[in-house]
């Protein structure tokens, strides 16, 4: 198992999971961070430090974003599959997350 990121992640990348994460399997693409679901080890540690709870494990993850475990495993085709799958999710469903207030 592994955990997924989902929509809430989308142009907002706060990184804080980045931080947590002992095995360094979250990676940066163009509009949101991604999962290698390879890499993880299923360990939690990013979860919690989401700040917009974007984060979920694959066996509890909410139906209506069922399209993140794709992206999410997409990770080994490369950059610019991920990204255009983000790019035409976001266009489809019309997501403007509004950015993190500033500490």
């Amino acid at each position: 198992m592994t955990y997924i990121i989902a929509e809430p992640c989308i142009d907002i990348q706060d990184r804080s999971c980045v931080d947590v994460c002992p095995v360094d399997c979250i990676h940066e693409f163009e509009r949101m961070l991604v999962i290698d679901p390879e890499e993880c080890i299923d360990c939690g540690a990013c979860e919690p430090e989401c700040p917009v709870e974007a984060i979920f494990p694959e066996d509890a993850f909410p139906e209506k974003w069922e399209s993140f475990v794709k992206i999410n495993y997409a990770f080994p085709e490369g950059a610019d599959v991920i990204n255009t799958l983000v790019d035409e999710y976001a266009t489809e469903h019309d997501v403007q997350n509004p950015p993190l207030d500033a500490p």
